[in-house]
């Protein structure tokens, strides 16, 4: 049995990163309303764009543009949002076990790895992966800026046809203990189609193009576009690319903050369980101790006597 003072030590030990894990989860719940606070404000925005889209797409059925580019894909390209820290439960281990899920048996050459995250480029160099780009800093606090950057970044390298299609991989927020890895289309936008049949609409088509065709249905009051629809919709694409991305990083923020307070939480509850347990047993060592102190003395004085 150790002694008395090492179970002390390692008492006092525990209680130090109790304190460490504790304040961490205060820290993260408060961060935590933040950025669930900025991943709402944005949705009325990423809704409004998408909502002109589709009006700008309904009277321009002829429209074409760089961002429709299809054809025979021979490199895929995928957007990374991980984290820049660890001590968040199993965030990031998520992402990239989707992440090799996504580029396991595909030869080098035909995918592009464009990871934001310190602890993702980490992740990959450790299983021999070399990333194309890597951006980080703003994992848990990103900007309107930074999704800017990817966006712009994402789209030249789709226009100059380094890539053929880009998806992007993020942590969606559900709640604080629950969130969904998922990976979503970027680029090539989805063009309006015409003649498609309402099964092969639902059956290939996004979310955002099912969106989109029940909307067509629905008589609506006419909108003005200025200069002209296609011109309106030309400048909305990036727009709606910019959008995408930073609602990614934001539910990946929030996803972030979500688990580390839940991983610092359940740390902290263990070690509360870890002190009671070391308590018991340096209670029972000090009585082992007294009890043999006891028995020592009441020998020498029967041997005295």
């Amino acid at each position: 049995m150790e002694s008395t003072r090492d179970i002390k030590g390692r008492i006092k030990s525990v209680t130090n990163i109790q304190q460490i894990t504790k304040a961490m989860k205060m820290v993260a719940a408060a961060r935590l309303r933040k950025a669930e606070e900025k991943a709402n404000g944005s949705r009325p925005y990423a809704e409004k764009i998408g909502e002109l889209l589709r009006r700008a797409s309904s009277v321009t059925p002829g429209f074409t543009s760089p961002l429709f580019r299809t054809g025979e894909v021979k490199k895929v390209g995928y957007l990374v949002i991980c984290g820049d820290k660890g001590l968040a439960g199993a965030y990031n281990s998520n992402v990239m076990k989707r992440t090799l899920q996504e580029i396991s048996g595909k030869d080098r050459s035909a995918y592009a790895l464009y990871v934001c995250g310190k602890q993702a480029k980490n992740y990959l160099k450790f299983r021999g992966y070399d990333p194309d780009t890597y951006h980080f800093g703003f994992s848990d606090k990103p900007s309107a800026q930074d999704s800017i950057d990817l966006s712009k970044e994402m789209v030249e390298y789709f226009t100059k046809e380094e890539v053929d299609e880009v998806y992007i991989i993020y942590t969606k927020f559900i709640t604080a203990l629950r969130q969904q890895v998922r990976v979503d289309r970027l680029l090539p936008i989805e063009a309006p189609a015409e003649g498609k049949t309402e099964e092969a609409a639902k059956a290939a088509a996004s979310e955002w193009e099912k969106e989109r065709q029940d909307f067509l249905r629905i008589e609506e009051d006419p909108y003005i576009f200025l200069p002209d629809a296609a011109a309106v919709l030309s400048k909305l694409l990036p727009e709606y690319i910019q959008v995408q991305v930073y609602n990614a990083m934001l539910q990946s923020a929030a996803s972030e903050l979500g688990s580390r307070m839940a991983a610092m939480s359940a740390a902290t509850d263990n070690a509360t369980e870890r002190i009671a347990d070391l308590n018991l047993t340096y209670n029972k060592a000090r009585q082992a101790q007294v009890t043999n102190e006891i028995s020592e003395i009441v020998g020498g004085a029967a041997a005295l006597e």
